[in-house]
């Protein structure tokens, strides 16, 4: 997400922009709290995005795993008449920690490694004869639930792992799931953290949600933005919350959340 500010104008433009609408409102809401005069810019792979009617300006580019994608998105800050020259920020995290967060393996020996509880996961070895069913198996390199599935035994475990590419397998945890919004400033601290119970989920986001102020969420946002290598701007994780009080992570995400609104309204301006 580049901003630029120019003469005391902002100029956003948010990638990927897709549904999120309610984002790019709170966009302009903050711009216009903040006092400043500015314009919103979007990109997205599809001229269908429900943001390109609202932005002051849209843009169609390659899916954001193409090769010329950013040279794409350098192309729209240069043709709003802003270059590198004059300021261009991209909020989002360093290479490495943009890996971690991509790759579900990664993710899972990430946490591990630096102390954080996670699931119980089996990618690439065989798996024991004994697994707790039921599981989820799902892509390792997958987003918005494309491809996630839930196997009740060990032949319809099987049949998903034949038909899903790069296939990971997971015990299904229980308890209350949570996604915890949280930003890193660029000198590396968690200025907010906000939690709040996924109550209903649409394409892997939260659709209905209610925020919670739990104080062990917080300060594992805390933990996490700051042992993350590099991390800056927006980010979120996901959770489930037993009833033995531990928060198993199951997922980090460089990016605003599809509920970032909940903690926008709870009193949190990130963006601001």
């Amino acid at each position: 997400m580049p901003t630029v500010r120019q003469q005391g104008k902002f100029t956003v433009l948010l990638s990927s922009a897709g549904r999120r609408v309610a984002l790019l409102r709170l966009f302009c809401q903050t711009l216009k709290h903040l006092g400043f005069e500015g314009r919103l810019v979007v990109a997205d792979s599809s001229r269908t995005a429900p943001t390109f009617h609202l932005a002051n300006s849209s843009f169609q580019v390659p899916p954001c795993l193409d090769p010329s994608f950013p040279q794409a998105v350098l192309d729209i800050c240069r043709r709003e008449g802003v270059d590198s020259s004059e300021g261009v920020l991209v909020a989002v995290s360093s290479q490495e920690t943009i890996d971690i967060c991509r790759d579900k393996v990664r993710t899972h020996s990430w946490l591990g490694e630096h102390g954080f509880p996670t699931v119980e996961q089996w990618c690439g070895v065989p798996l024991p004869s004994y697994v707790p069913f039921p599981v989820i198996v799902k892509p390792r390199h997958g987003s918005a639930s494309v491809g996630v599935c839930r196997a009740q035994d060990r032949e319809e475990m099987e049949f998903y792992l034949r038909r899903i590419k790069d296939p990971m397998v997971e015990i299904e945890l229980t308890g209350i799931e949570y996604t915890v919004n949280f930003y890193v400033s660029r000198k590396g601290r968690v200025v907010s953290a906000v939690p709040h119970q996924r109550m209903e989920v649409r394409a892997g986001e939260v659709s209905k949600g209610v925020t919670v102020k739990h104080g062990g969420l917080m300060e594992t946002a805390r933990r996490l933005g700051e042992a993350l290598p590099q991390a800056f701007g927006a980010m979120n994780f996901q959770c489930f919350l037993g009833v033995d009080g531990v928060a198993r992570i199951t997922e980090i995400n460089g990016r605003f959340g599809g509920g970032y609104p909940l903690a926008y309204h709870a009193g949190v301006r990130s963006m601001g």
